[in-house]
């Protein structure tokens, strides 16, 4: 018997999230995050695992997961820097940013350093408009960013 891929825990939780929802299909978003949470991204194992549990073909679930830009369908490292450089994020500076990431990192856009510490993606829009440029780190807001607080940023996390 080969080792489940996801926990008892992930499989826990979605028993008590499914009274709140009028289906097991409706679990998709909620199961795609817990699982990503645990795993730090959706391998075919994953997909295939939620797939089963909700009732649907893993085609299905790998279709919904492809469409938002929150999933990863690789893997991406400890540290996942999503700049928004969307209009006002741009016309506050995050294309300064991102590029100086690149330069810092030694990495560019799409590309994870090789020990595997940080990702670097840029990010259509976070919904921050007014504290552009704005960025998430895994699943938590920087806002105000400049090539100065990316350093303090990064410093923080090495």
């Amino acid at each position: 018997m080969s080792t489940p891929v996801l926990s008892e825990k992930f499989y826990a939780q979605m028993k008590k999230l499914e009274p709140r929802y009028p289906n097991k299909v409706a679990l998709l978003l909620p199961a795609l995050h817990a699982a990503q949470d645990e795993l730090g991204w959706l391998p075919p194992a994953a997909i295939g695992a939620i797939g089963e549990y909700i009732g649907i073909h893993p085609a299905q679930v790998k279709e919904v997961a492809s469409f938002y830009t929150m999933y990863n369908l690789k893997p991406v490292g400890k540290y996942h820097l999503k700049i928004c450089t969307n209009v006002a994020c741009a016309l506050r500076g995050a294309e300064g940013v991102v590029a100086h990431c690149e330069k810092k990192l030694g990495i560019k856009v799409g590309e994870t350093t090789p020990d595997k510490k940080f990702t670097l993606y840029e990010e259509e829009c976070l919904g921050a408009c007014g504290t552009a440029p704005a960025m998430m780190l895994n699943n938590d807001y920087v806002e105000n960013l400049t090539v100065q607080k990316m350093d303090e940023v990064l410093a923080k996390l090495n």
